[in-house]
């Protein structure tokens, strides 16, 4: 998958409702919160204004993650 022109994006409250389970990366309190979801609080390193060399590991442990993810709710 071809990430190049992606983007950090807002957590919305119709994103939140719209969700089975929702990644957050620090928003704590300021995040929408609705009790019937599944939340998970991924603690990572911040990429903004890092170069290429800093950003791909993050990169690549996200993209671990969500396999990992994918595969507990796939199991499910």
């Amino acid at each position: 998958m071809n990430i190049t022109a992606e983007q950090p994006k807002v957590l919305t409250t119709k994103a939140v409702r719209d969700s089975d389970v929702v990644i957050t990366m620090g928003c704590g309190d300021a995040c929408p919160f609705f009790p019937d979801k599944r939340y998970e609080d991924w603690k990572l390193n911040d990429p903004a204004g890092q170069g290429i060399d800093a950003v791909r590991p993050i990169r690549d442990e996200i993209e671990g993650r969500i396999e990992t993810l994918l595969a507990d709710l796939i199991a499910q």
